[in-house]
């Protein structure tokens, strides 16, 4: 993300390596397949599938804060032929399926501790496409481990209607994390500030000296750990997850640096970037981004994160590509996410509105919008978001992003156009106290931040914690 004069020929050249014009030279790989592109037909049938209020096919997660609920939908691709009735249950088999699939290990939720309203059943009238909503309420009690992500299996029938359902359309997963014993940072629009903070400077503890005066909330709501690198062994012929000696100081030291922040609500999620090899985020063949994302698992199940995000810059792309590699492209960036999504469906997918994931096809008939939570645009760009990840609602759009180490902050006035249109987040990137610009500048964009995103004041405690290894 340290990118200013270069932005437009690192643009520039991803498009030349899009179109074949750009080679590099480089050594061998691991020979894996290539991405293949999906060919869709159009059906004359109706079909249906489960979603949620949030548009979340296949599975959403639901953090449980002594109660939450999340409401589930019949979908038709057309509109009914005639009237259907169906319904929704909870039903174990369909976790034992998934995991036995993924070779995971997720726990059953209590079903006593959930209620489907309607006794889970559903209608669809002639000429409607959707249902009736039920709402699956789900509460907490001291049972619960809040280590655990546990799952509320849903699995859907069709008594009348004559309408298919396939096996992956017909069962939804609700992946539940209990954070009842921990505080939350949501503010009172549910807009989140993202800070992206360059580690090999800063402390991140510093995200805890801000909060809001009348709510009492962290400013903070996601700290991206910027950055973790994808890179290249060229004696074991695989990707893999690598860190600089900050980011493996921070991460050996989590509870020191990260759960404090984490017991205040605050999610911790690991950056990752290209690092001058073959590797990349847009450039990995199917089987190679889906044990890389196995491997990234690895990673946030062993320092307890709460998700990725990607930045594709600074790799040294290849055309044509080696064995285990593709052409640079936004369907093999967009695989990468999809297969992280399908690897730790309980964490957050975030991507950079830049380079390979500027804008992300969709892969196995899923859109973009259904694995990627949030789209972080670069500094400046305002853009609704719903062509580059189609399906992600505002919520999920990060606009305005703001670099603090140049100085480059938003207007009051953008921050509230923000808000006024329905976007649900703004990024910032190199906060740091110790900075000389921290009163002038960055002090001054976290003020404007309070009042225009939440009609509330910026308390700062005074006390920065200095880079102390």
């Amino acid at each position: 993300m340290k990118h200013n004069v270069l932005t437009n020929f690192k643009r520039f050249a991803f498009m030349l390596i899009l179109s074949g014009g750009l080679f590099i030279s480089c050594d061998e790989s691991i020979e894996v397949g290539v991405i293949n592109e999906n060919d869709y037909t159009t059906s004359t049938e109706v079909l249906g599938f489960t979603i949620n209020n949030e548009g979340k096919r296949s599975n959403c997660m639901v953090e449980l804060r002594q109660e939450n609920s999340t409401v589930l939908y019949l979908d038709l691709s057309k509109n009914a032929p005639q009237s259907i009735n169906g319904a929704f249950k909870y039903d174990q088999s369909v976790l034992d399926s998934y995991n036995a699939t993924n070779e995971s290990s997720y726990e059953l939720f209590p079903e006593s501790l959930v209620t489907l309203s309607e006794s889970g059943g559903i209608t669809i009238e002639k000429g409607n496409k959707k249902s009736n909503g039920v709402t699956v309420s789900l509460k907490a009690d001291d049972s619960l481990n809040e280590e655990a992500t546990y799952v509320i299996p849903i699995s859907t029938s069709i008594q009348s209607g004559g309408i298919k359902l396939s096996d992956k359309e017909s069962t939804f997963l609700i992946f539940v994390k209990d954070y009842s014993k921990i505080p939350d940072c949501n503010k009172s629009t549910g807009i989140k500030i993202i800070s992206c903070m360059e580690v090999n400077d800063t402390n991140p503890l510093n995200n805890l000296c801000f909060t809001l005066k009348n709510s009492g909330k962290p400013l903070v709501d996601i700290l991206i750990l910027f950055s973790a690198n994808i890179n290249y062994n060229a004696e074991t012929r695989k990707v893999y997850v690598f860190n600089n000696p900050n980011v493996q100081h921070i991460l050996d030291n989590r509870e020191k640096y990260l759960k404090p922040l984490q017991d205040r609500g605050i999610k911790v999620v690991l950056g990752l970037l290209g690092n001058h090899d073959r590797s990349g985020i847009a450039n990995l063949a199917d089987n190679t981004a889906k044990a890389f994302a196995q491997e990234f698992k690895s990673v946030c199940d062993a320092y307890h994160l709460d998700g990725i995000f990607v930045d594709d810059e600074y790799s040294a792309y290849q055309n044509p590509p080696p064995p285990g590699f593709v052409t640079p492209s936004y369907a093999a960036a967009s695989r990468l996410c999809y297969e992280v999504k399908q690897a730790m469906p309980d964490r957050l997918v975030c991507a950079y509105v830049y380079g390979g994931t500027s804008k992300l096809p969709a892969i196995d008939g899923k859109t973009s919008g259904q694995f990627v939570d949030y789209g972080i645009h670069d500094y400046g760009g305002s853009s609704d978001l719903s062509s580059n990840y189609p399906g992600m609602p505002k919520s999920g759009m990060a606009l305005y992003s703001q670099e603090f180490s140049q100085g480059r902050i938003t207007s009051e006035s953008n921050l509230r156009r923000l808000r006024d249109n329905g976007y649900g987040a703004n990024m910032i990137f190199a906060m740091d106290p110790f900075r000389t610009n921290f009163q002038s500048s960055q002090k001054v964009a976290m003020e404007r931040m309070a009042r225009a995103l939440y009609d509330d004041e910026l308390v700062y405690d005074g006390k920065p914690y200095k880079k102390d290894w």
